[in-house]
């Protein structure tokens, strides 16, 4: 009689025993779990803080072009007057209220509508009507989105590019400025009518 409840006393505390060992188990997978979520919770959170900051980090500047000439016209100004410009191609100043097409023209352009086109971020590329047909060939074949090409008479360098308060005399076609020009001010920082259009303008050139 004795050894059988000494039997079921020890049964009692095996199970007791087995019980205790189970919760402290219990007890580790979930303090590991814990430290698994928080670790997780962490690096979501670094992640996150990286990214934004990232995000938020503004590209530098590109260098500026060299031999760069700026100005500082008011924009809105528009006149149905011919203007007399201080520069010559125009990059800036008093304007028609219609804008030239963007586009590459074979003759000159009326230098009032050209300088509306700056006025809405185009680049206006201007060259002598001397310079050899294979530079002219490669201006023509420049990407005319927001940009324009014509011959301009008189010009004393043999390209020129400009946009609105900025001008730059170029060597040729070939002038590595020219595309680094293009880069910087189409549609850039100093278009006074960002988002303007360049078509539904006038694609009329100077009668010859």
């Amino acid at each position: 009689m004795g050894s059988n409840a000494q039997r079921r006393r020890e049964a009692r505390e095996k199970v007791q025993e087995m019980r205790r060992q189970e919760a402290a188990a219990q007890r580790r997978r979930s303090a590991m779990f814990g430290i698994g979520l928080a670790v997780i919770v962490v690096l979501a959170i670094g992640g996150i803080a990286w990214a934004v900051k990232v995000g938020s980090q503004e590209e530098p500047p590109p260098p500026p072009v060299a031999g760069v000439q700026t100005y500082d016209y008011e924009a809105s100004q528009h006149t149905e007057e011919p203007v007399e410009y201080e520069e010559s191609p125009p990059a800036g100043g008093p304007h028609s209220g219609t804008w030239q097409n963007c586009g590459i023209y074979e003759a000159p352009i009326n230098n009032e509508n050209g300088v509306h086109s700056l006025e809405h971020g185009a680049v206006w590329i201007t060259y002598d009507p001397s310079l050899p047909q294979e530079e002219i060939d490669t201006l023509n074949a420049l990407d005319d989105n927001y940009l324009l090409v014509s011959p301009f008479p008189g010009l004393e360098s043999p390209v020129v590019a400009s946009a609105w308060n900025n001008q730059v005399a170029l060597d040729g076609a070939d002038d590595p400025r020219l595309q680094d020009f293009i880069t910087q001010f189409r549609e850039g920082e100093q278009t006074p009518e960002p988002g303007a259009p360049c078509d539904g303008g006038t694609s009329e050139t100077v009668p010859s």
